[in-house]
């Protein structure tokens, strides 16, 4: 301690905190304000701090306390556009020691934050790459995509189902209309939709829910009408059987056992009647092409179908069928972003691991 502090403890009294800075947040919405200050020479014997703010000249009120030692304090209780300014009280049991004023302080939203930096720079090149591959496939360049077997085998599928004389059973899932599987699947449904327009072939497509339903049956009737088929669109094909897990599961069974489809369509988002359904189609000799972003079933296609798309195979198979450009340059996009994202995982843990390098916060 220094003279002064000796002087001060010898007639009971304690010293304030000193040099009080308040501040704007950084990188934030607004509403916040950072008040800092040296501690008091008499730290190690005080209980508290407490801070205390003045709005528009108005009179001082406590706002908050921080423990000992503490250096700082958020104010996030804070409008806009006002001028706010601090004091900082040291306590000692019913003393007290308050600071002078602190310097006058407006709190404000920024555009940007800083924090999000390398954020924003991943992005702009994620947009960059989609932006450049959709340009790429538009201007008729070849775009390389992995062959995926379960969708190569469509066309055999939907080919084998006309030979034989026989319909397609399309089950877009049991999800909502707003789950992502769901919406991959309609999208396939319309691609599917087109081949069995082209053929002539009969399409079922169960739903279990009326809004999916309703959805699913507007895809299939775009699709008919695409291929110049509008009258071969039959509106019954398209149908909500129930909302019922089980009941669904059970009327789907039926359709396979009494329509004999040759070929089984199980893409979508599925819970536990995925092997019901899958197992009842094997049983009746249908080619089954599953698919599902819910790890826990997909071992039950893997096992009870013959093709099983996984994961994100799913979201990639309307591209995949329609060679759409717009949908193949986002594809490839996402495909270079995962590559660069992996390159530089394995960089920075190879930094990390051989340097001391701040590696973990230029991710962070």
């Amino acid at each position: 301690m220094n003279f002064i502090a000796i002087l001060l403890v010898l007639f009971n009294q304690i010293s304030p905190p000193t040099n009080i800075i308040a501040k704007d947040a950084p990188d934030d919405g607004g509403g916040s304000i950072i008040v800092n200050w040296q501690l008091s020479a008499d730290d190690e014997l005080l209980k508290q701090y407490k801070v205390y703010r003045s709005r528009a000249r108005a009179e001082f009120e406590f706002i908050g306390i921080t423990p000992a030692g503490m250096t700082s304090f958020i104010d996030d209780r804070t409008e806009d556009g006002v001028e706010y300014r601090y004091k900082v009280a040291a306590t000692k049991d019913d003393e007290s020691a308050i600071s002078t004023e602190s310097n006058i302080t407006i709190s404000s939203p920024q555009w940007f934050n800083k924090g999000y930096t390398n954020v924003f720079i991943g992005m702009a090149l994620f947009s960059f790459c989609v932006i450049l591959f959709i340009y790429r496939a538009r201007m008729g360049k070849e775009l390389f995509v992995r062959r995926i077997a379960g969708l190569q085998a469509v066309d055999e599928a939907v080919g084998r189902a006309t030979e034989m004389g026989r319909p397609i059973l399309f089950v877009p899932g049991t999800g909502l209309v707003d789950n992502v599987a769901t919406i991959a699947s309609l999208n396939i449904l319309g691609e599917v939709a087109k081949k069995t327009a082209q053929y002539g072939t009969p399409l079922i497509v169960p739903n279990r829910d009326p809004i999916v339903y309703t959805v699913a049956r507007e895809v299939v009737k775009e699709s008919y009408t695409q291929v110049g088929r509008p009258d071969a669109f039959d509106p019954d094909s398209v149908f909500f059987v129930t909302n019922d897990q089980f009941g669904f599961a059970a009327a789907v069974d039926g359709i396979m056992l009494r329509e004999r489809p040759a070929t089984n369509f199980l893409l979508g988002y599925f819970m536990a009647e995925s092997l019901i359904l899958a197992e009842t189609g094997a049983f009746s000799g249908a080619v089954q092409i599953a698919g599902t972003d819910a790890v826990s079933q997909l071992p039950f296609f893997v096992t009870a179908c013959d093709y099983t798309l996984i994961g994100e195979e799913l979201y990639a198979a309307s591209a995949y069928l329609s060679r759409e450009p717009l949908l193949l340059g986002a594809l490839k996009g996402q495909d270079v972003g995962k590559l660069v994202a992996i390159i530089l995982l394995i960089l920075g843990s190879i930094l990390g691991l051989l340097t001391k390098l701040p590696v973990a916060e230029w991710f962070g």
